[in-house]
């Protein structure tokens, strides 16, 4: 070569696109170069890009953050006899598995009983689907939805709930009352209660209207009264009468109480008539914590 045009090296980067080899790109076939090499595609289709978003933020599996898990858990209530639609699909939306003890996170969804500390539980999801459709159904409630229109989609009007607990229960219940009203006489659970609801609040809009009290449960919350459902989810020897006093005509309620023949706890409903009188009747035998007066 002669001394006027120096010998030129190789190019080595950067390199035109139509001169680098790859792997064929999954899906399709590989594009040759003009010396039959196969072409890199520097970028995935947008396709493949979308439906790798999608993996990402559609559950997968049984996780327990996967809306499948909570919609097995559904359908098991929905195969023992619960029937509300506005039930069920409360039950579809509150995530138990928040409510629980990260090291019981596993069980969440099964149908049992977990402890929340303080020697208190989370009672079993069978329980508290049935205790509230009891709720569901009382026997005011046609005259309700007569007076208020849009009722039917919050039969539980005026809600009043003695135990707190976690509140997952109150989490339920806040999709099916125009209020709810919870009381727990555990300071520290009332407090962990507060902050789990307040996270939940967060990533469900719309909350309803729920209200935490941290008082003696056996006096129920007068200011409130009177209400037009009551649940507790601690039981004692006899219901206590200020829940009876508080109780709307047309209003029901539910709790556990102590069977005098047996000693095991039986559901007692009370529903209390348009002329004011107490009508009683009971369901099935299950167990609750003991139902204590005072705080701590």
């Amino acid at each position: 070569m002669s001394e006027g045009h120096p010998e030129r090296k190789p190019r080595r980067f950067p390199l035109q696109l139509d001169r680098v080899s790859a792997a064929p790109v999954a899906g399709g076939a590989a594009r040759l170069s003009r010396d039959g090499r196969e072409v890199l595609r520097p970028q995935a289709p947008l396709q493949h890009a979308a439906q790798e978003r999608l993996r990402h933020t559609t559950p997968q599996g049984v996780g327990l953050d996967s809306l499948r898990v909570r919609a097995r858990m559904v359908e098991r209530l929905a195969a023992e006899g619960i029937s509300h639609p506005g039930l069920l699909h409360a039950f579809g939306q509150v995530p138990r598995h928040q409510f629980v003890d990260s090291a019981l996170v596993n069980q969440a969804y099964e149908d049992t009983s977990l402890p929340i500390g303080l020697g208190q539980t989370i009672s079993k999801p069978s329980v508290v689907a049935a205790m509230i459709q009891m709720l569901c159904a009382r026997p005011g409630l046609p005259v309700f939805h007569a007076a208020r229109p849009g009722s039917e989609a919050r039969p539980l009007g005026a809600c009043l709930e003695i135990g707190t607990g976690c509140g997952y229960q109150a989490a339920l219940l806040a999709h099916l009352a125009r209020q709810v009203v919870s009381i727990e006489r555990l300071r520290d659970l009332h407090l962990k209660a507060r902050a789990q609801l307040d996270q939940l609040r967060q990533s469900l809009p719309g909350w309803p209207d729920v209200r935490l009290v941290y008082g003696d449960g056996m006096v129920g919350h007068a200011p409130q009264a009177p209400y037009d459902t009551i649940i507790a989810a601690a039981g004692g020897a006899a219901l206590p009468q200020a829940w009876l006093d508080q109780l709307a005509p047309g209003g029901r309620l539910v709790a556990p109480v102590e069977d005098a023949r047996g000693g095991q706890q039986v559901l007692s409903i009370v529903d209390r008539l348009p002329d004011g009188s107490l009508q009683h009747s009971r369901a099935g035998a299950v167990l609750f914590v003991p139902l204590k007066s005072g705080t701590t």
